[in-house]
C-alpha cells in the first residue's frame, strides 16, 4: 500500500499492534475538524479512529465501522486506555457492513444466539428482525455525521452494492456534511479474470473503482462539489498496463431543497471563461448570475466561496413572500434587479487609495 504519513503527534499514543497494523492508502483525518461528529467506515484497528479523537476533542466524537471482528477485537482491546490517556471518552465501535448502516451486527447477533436459525420460518424470522432493527434502532440515524472518512476499503465492496453503499452515507450525513474518502482507482475498466482473482481483490486492486466511475458515483447518490483534493502522480502499482494509484475524494451533501427568488446573484471571479455547477448553472466569468437563495447560500460555503462575489438585493425579499425561482436554466441578473428599478441615488466619490485618489 502507498505511505499515509500519518501525523506522529497522533501516533505517539496509540499502542503499536495499531500502529503497524495499517492497510490505507491515504489519511483523510487531516480534514477532520475540532468538534465534529465523524464516521469512520472499514475502521479496522481503529488507528484512523483515534487520531480523529484527538482532532475532534471533547466536544466531537468518533463511531468506527467494521465488519471484520479480529479488527473490531484488536480496537475495542485498547479503547479503554487510550480513552484514560487522551483523557477522552469519544470513540466507539459498531459492528456492521458499510452498504447496510442501519443494521448494528452486535445487536443482530444477539438476537440470534437467543433464536437459533434451523428452519426457514426461523430465516424469515431472521430477515424481520433485521428489519426492526433498521427501522427501529438504526446503527447511525439518519442526519447525525458531520463527516464521513474511509482509507481504501469503499473498494472492497461488492460491485452490485457500491450504489447502496453511496446511498447510505447520503443518507447519515448531515445537511452540510461531507465526505473525505481515500481509496485506489484505475485509470481502465479491470479486466473480469483480474475482477475474480480473490488475491487481488483484498489487495485492492479487482475492486478498484475507475477514477471517473469513483466521481460519477458521488453525483448520483446527491451529493455536491465532488473534487479530488490528492491523487498520487506516479501509479501505486501497473497490472496489464492499467495503472493503480490512490486519490483522496472529497463531496458535500446539502444541494437539495426548494428553489425561491430573492433577487440575489453571485459573478463568478474566473479564470475559466465559464463553468457549470452541479445543478446545471452555467457561471460566466464577470456576469451576475441569477441564482435561487438556496444556491447563493450554497456557494457561500465550502467548495465553492472563493470563486464569487455576492451581491445581496438592495431591499431584501424576506424568505415568507419569496416566490419559487426556476432553477432549470440559467439567466443573468440585471442590476436594476438588485438595486431597485426606482433606484436613482447619486453619491460623492469613495477614497479608493492611499491618498485619497485612483
Amino acid at each position: 500500500m502507498p505511505s499515509n504519513g500519518y501525523d506522529a503527534k497522533y501516533l505517539a499514543v496509540l499502542p503499536e499492534e495499531i500502529v503497524r497494523c495499517d492497510y490505507g492508502c491515504g489519511d483523510p483525518s487531516r480534514f477532520v475538524l475540532e468538534g465534529e461528529t465523524v464516521l469512520d467506515l472499514g475502521s479496522g484497528s481503529g488507528k484512523v479512529c483515534y487520531i480523529c479523537a484527538q482532532i475532534v476533542g471533547p466536544k466531537g466524537r468518533v463511531i468506527g465501522v467494521d465488519f471484520n471482528q479480529p479488527m473490531l477485537d484488536l480496537a475495542r482491546k485498547h479503547q479503554k486506555h487510550i480513552a484514560e490517556t487522551l483523557g477522552l471518552h469519544n470513540t466507539s465501535f459498531r459492528k456492521g457492513k458499510i452498504q447496510d448502516l442501519q443494521l448494528d451486527l452486535d445487536e443482530f447477533e444477539e438476537w440470534l444466539a437467543a433464536n437459533p436459525v434451523s428452519d426457514a420460518d426461523g430465516y424469515l424470522q431472521a430477515q424481520a428482525e433485521a428489519d426492526r432493527l433498521r427501522q427501529e434502532s438504526p446503527m447511525i440515524p439518519d442526519h447525525s455525521i458531520d463527516v464521513i472518512v474511509s482509507n481504501c476499503v469503499l473498494n472492497l465492496v461488492t460491485p452490485g452494492e457500491k450504489r447502496r453503499l453511496f446511498g447510505e452515507m447520503f443518507r447519515v450525513l448531515k445537511v452540510g456534511g461531507r465526505c473525505v474518502i481515500s481509496d485506489i482507482v484505475c485509470d481502465e475498466d479491470v479486466p473480469e479474470d483480474l475482477q475474480k482473482d480473490p488475491q487481488l481483490w483484498s489487495g485492492c486492486i479487482s475492486g478498484a473503482f475507475r477514477e471517473d466511475l469513483l466521481l460519477k458515483l458521488f453525483e448520483d447518490a446527491g451529493f455536491y462539489g465532488i473534487q479530488m483534493i490528492e491523487r498520487t502522480n506516479g501509479p501505486w502499482q501497473t497490472i496489464r498496463g492499467i495503472e493503480f494509484r490512490s486519490v483522496t475524494v472529497q463531496a458535500f451533501k446539502g444541494k437539495q431543497g426548494p428553489c425561491f427568488e430573492r433577487n440575489q446573484a453571485v459573478i463568478y471571479k474566473g479564470p475559466w471563461r465559464k463553468v457549470t455547477d452541479d445543478d446545471g448553472h452555467v457561471l460566466e466569468r464577470g456576469r451576475r448570475a441569477a441564482v435561487c437563495d438556496k444556491t447563493f447560500r450554497l456557494y457561500q460555503r465550502e467548495p465553492y466561496r472563493d470563486q464569487f462575489y455576492f451581491v445581496e438585493p438592495r431591499e431584501p425579499v424576506a424568505i415568507e413572500a419569496a416566490k419559487p425561482f426556476d432553477c432549470r436554466g440559467s439567466a443573468i441578473r440585471h442590476p436594476r434587479q438588485t438595486k431597485g428599478l426606482d433606484y436613482d441615488a447619486t453619491t460623492e466619490a469613495s477614497k479608493c487609495g492611499p491618498d485619497g485618489c485612483c
